[in-house]
């Protein structure tokens, strides 16, 4: 894990979590002056449903599995507090400073907020917007509110660090009223993803002022940087925006929807929900959406999933070639999250034929990444960088600094 200095003197346990609708993970960190820990690891499955179990993890212990059947989050988040009291990770539920959430939507408010009312209001207008994300977080953040009545819960919101985007970036070709009276605007995010690689490029490759992230993955976006600031990003006013996703469309022409509507008779709201998970690179492929369900049907002869390739491997080549004249050029490509990491073929893809950009990747040293590692070719005037992202500890720093500045206050 990066260490420095994250400008705090008073420790701090930061219990950092990621809500699924059935499905509760966690990292709880502990937090000082230039240093950054990993105390605990784990998580809960098939909450509400038959066969769950936890997994934890706590520092260099052995990871432990339990079936445990839990009927909702709230079971799951107070058996998780037990059992990191049980492992020694905590001393009791008051041991912790903050609780912090990886957080998704809640418009044009602070990146990272205490969590009250007021925010819950906010996450729940724009619930249309984020339908599989906002509502387990805001049951979560509510359940908690419950559990830990004095621990500060703290919400770190994915399009935070793409604010600095300039207007003619966060805004749609749409009425004014739009944007100023119902939130319609481009917001962006895999945030702490792309935080995440700017704060590292800034400590591995400090002279790299223009960085293209690409986060790939069951859900994927690409960010352009500039000095350690997002300014252009692929993702508009949804997660369902952007490059096609997994289980999700992508960037889509609205007036399908007018189409769908009147030669199938069927409603918005179930249009909407097939765009939002019957759709993407799973549907198109007739695969599960993973890449290396893809790849094999791909390889197997699947016409369908040699079009879904080419359609995904497109759609990032489209945003790289926009960011490189946004940037006026590139220092560093880096490749982040599961596909970004693992899919060798995709990034050879990717690159093929940019030689006119000064990117030029070694086949050599793409073909077995470890870890975090540069893969361009020698002579290539652009890094080429494989990233692991740490989008927990970037919400846990974030939490640890708005506690920091307020007692600072």
């Amino acid at each position: 894990m990066p260490q420095g200095s994250v400008g705090w003197t008073v420790a701090m346990k930061i219990l950092v979590c990621n809500i699924g609708s059935t499905s509760f993970k966690f990292r709880l960190f502990a937090i000082s002056a230039g240093q950054e820990h990993e105390v605990a690891v784990g998580g809960a499955d098939r909450i509400g449903g038959d066969g769950g179990e936890l997994k934890l993890q706590v520092g260099s212990a052995k990871a432990t599995t339990q079936a445990r059947r839990f009927a909702d989050h709230g079971q799951a988040i107070t058996f998780v507090l037990e059992q990191l009291i049980v492992g020694g990770a905590l001393e009791s539920p008051a041991d912790l400073d903050a609780v912090a959430f990886k957080a998704v939507m809640a418009g044009d408010c602070e990146p990272v907020c205490r969590v009250d009312d007021e925010l819950l209001e906010r996450m729940e207008y724009f619930i249309p917007v984020a339908p599989a994300h906002n509502p387990p977080y805001i049951a979560a953040m509510r359940m908690f509110r419950q559990v830990l009545t004095r621990t500060p819960l703290v919400a770190a919101f994915e399009p935070g660090f793409h604010q600095t985007n300039p207007p003619r970036r966060r805004h749609y070709a749409v009425p004014p009223a739009w944007a100023e009276r119902f939130g319609v605007k481009r917001y962006g995010f895999h945030g702490a993803s792309h935080r995440y690689i700017a704060t590292r490029m800034a400590q591995v490759a400090p002279s790299a002022r223009r960085v293209i992230s690409c986060h790939l993955g069951g859900s994927s976006s690409l960010c352009a940087i500039r000095d350690g600031e997002s300014v252009a990003t692929s993702m508009g006013l949804s997660p369902q925006s952007g490059l096609p996703q997994g289980k999700r469309v992508g960037d889509l022409d609205v007036y399908a929807l007018k189409l769908m509507t009147a030669q199938t008779g069927r409603s918005l709201d179930e249009l909407l929900s097939e765009l939002g998970g019957g759709s993407g690179l799973a549907a198109m492929s007739g695969t599960s959406g993973d890449m290396r369900d893809i790849r094999q049907a791909a390889a197997d002869g699947c016409e369908k999933a040699q079009l879904t390739l080419g359609l995904f491997t497109t759609a990032i080549r489209d945003y790289v070639g926009a960011y490189l004249v946004e940037l006026g050029g590139a220092d560093a490509l880096v490749f982040t999250g599961g596909i970004g990491q693992n899919d060798a073929r995709l990034r050879t893809d990717v690159c093929a034929g940019l030689e006119f950009a000064s990117i030029v990747l070694d086949a050599a040293r793409n073909r077995a990444p470890a870890g975090e590692m540069r893969i361009e070719a020698d002579g290539s005037a652009t890094a080429i960088w494989v990233m692991p992202t740490n989008e927990e500890l970037i919400v846990a720093r974030q939490a640890a600094e708005l506690l920091n500045d307020r007692k600072a206050n």
